[in-house]
Parts: structure tokens; C-alpha cells; sequence
């Protein structure tokens, strides 16, 4: 099930917040909150992280939103949209100081709030695939047909697709594991998903990916490897199955 963008709307006049809650959850996206204060905000940051922070710049309390965010930013990474019905140079200079993802002037359409998320959604994902690249460069693993050169102390190590068992996923980091050793690269799950020979691998779980010759048993909820357990969903065992050719 793919799961749903989620946004943090912080805007002191309820009517507005309520109507931009409706429009959220029209195009498909979850709500984690209506906050009308930047205290507020911070705190349920800091217990449900939202995708997206939907921020008025002029907020009534101790924090406005520009201080909101800057205060925010200090723990957390989360992309900004500004609303605002005051769109001077003076507010306008604040807020470019925290980075926003965009702007809705007051009052907005359905459709501005649906592109400037839209924009914003977009914008993270080439972020996010560039810092991959990134990473990737700097990895230490070559990927060929039939084997994968990763980097082991000083030196590049040949490692046989076929000696592979399976590959577990550390945050942005993986650790092959074979029959004698394991080696950890600096590359994440999705990425080395996206290398291996899709005739020999299958992720299973978004933790896990696995050498289908290796597996020694399939049960209910999980696959055995070895002496290692791994959990598999329902839908991805039905392709694991036809991938074994199963009567």
C-alpha cells in the first residue's frame, strides 16, 4: 500500500484551516493536525513528523511562522509552504531565510495549494535522488552480471552473485551477507535493488532483499535463508512463488 503524503497544517484561523483540511483529504493526502500556535507545532513535530509543514507567516502567540520554522529547522528537515495574506518585501525577505518550498497568497483556490504541494513533493524527490547519487559515488561497490566488487579495507573484493545469501538494509547503509563473510557499503536498500540482476533478487520486505536460489524454506509469513528468518509479505510471496516456477 503506498502511503499517503502527510501535512501538518499550522494556521490560527480555524475556518481556513478546516477548509484547507477538507481540500487535503479531497486530493489524497492525511492531515497529521490543525495547530493553531507555533509552540503548539513544535511540540507535535516532535511526536508525529509531518512530509510537509503548511505554515501561516502571521500566527498569533508567542512564535509568528517564520520563527516557527527557524525555531523547527534547529531538529527537523521538513519542507515549508507559506501561507500568507501579507505578502510584503519586509515578510517576504524574513521567510526566504528558511528555505520555503512555496508561497499561497490568501485567499487561494483548490487548485494553488494542489501544485504548490505537487511542486513541493517533486522538488524533494530530485533532493532526495540526488544525495543517492551522491552517495553512490562514493560507495565502493561495483555491480557486473555476475559478481559485485565491493570495497573491503583497502582494496575491491570480487564477491559471486551466487555466494550472495541476502542483503539487509542499515538505514543508508547495506551489509551483504555470503556463507563466510559480510561487507557493509555505503548505499541504500533502494539503490542496490535497482543494480542487482533482477533474475537472481527479490526485495521481500523494505528491509530485506534476497538471492532466490539461496532460500532453504517458505512459510506463511517469512522465508528461510540459512539459519536467518525473513519476513515476507503476502503479495510479494505470490511473485515469489511464480518467480519459483511453484505447481
Amino acid at each position: 500500500m503506498i502511503e499517503k503524503t502527510k501535512i501538518l497544517i499550522v494556521e490560527d484561523e480555524m475556518i481556513i484551516a478546516a477548509n484547507i483540511s477538507l481540500q487535503l483529504n479531497e486530493l489524497g493526502y492525511e492531515v497529521t493536525g490543525i495547530i493553531p500556535r507555533g509552540e503548539e507545532a513544535l511540540m507535535h513535530i516532535k511526536s508525529e513528523t509531518p512530509d510537509i509543514l503548511l505554515l501561516d507567516i502571521n500566527l498569533k502567540g508567542e512564535l509568528d511562522g517564520i520563527e516557527t520554522a527557524l525555531a523547527m529547522q534547529k531538529t527537523h528537515d521538513i519542507p515549508i509552504i507559506y501561507l500568507t495574506a501579507n505578502a510584503d518585501d519586509a515578510h517576504f525577505n524574513r521567510a526566504k531565510e528558511t528555505h520555503p518550498y512555496g508561497f499561497i497568497a490568501k485567499p487561494f483556490k483548490k487548485l494553488d495549494l494542489q501544485r504548490a504541494i505537487e511542486l513541493t513533493i517533486s522538488q524533494v524527490s530530485l533532493k532526495e535522488e540526488s544525495k543517492e547519487d551522491s552517495v553512490s559515488e562514493n560507495t565502493g561497490a561495483t555491480v557486473l552480471r555476475d559478481c559485485i566488487f565491493v570495497r573491503h579495507l583497502n582494496s575491491m573484493v570480487k564477491v559471486n552473485i551466487t555466494d550472495i545469501l541476502y542483503i539487509e538494509a542499515e538505514r543508508n547503509y547495506c551489509r551483504i551477507f555470503t556463507h563466510k563473510k559480510e561487507y557493509l557499503l555505503v548505499m541504500t536498500l533502494k539503490e542496490m535493488d535497482n543494480k542487482l540482476p533482477a533474475k537472481h533478487f527479490l526485495r521481500i520486505h523494505r528491509s530485506f532483499i534476497i538471492n532466490i536460489s539461496q532460500i532453504t524454506e517458505i512459510a506463511t509469513s517469512h522465508i528461510v535463508i540459512g539459519k536467518k528468518a525473513i519476513p515476507i509479505s503476502k503479495s510479494v510471496k505470490k511473485e515469489l512463488l511464480k518467480r519459483l516456477q511453484t505447481i
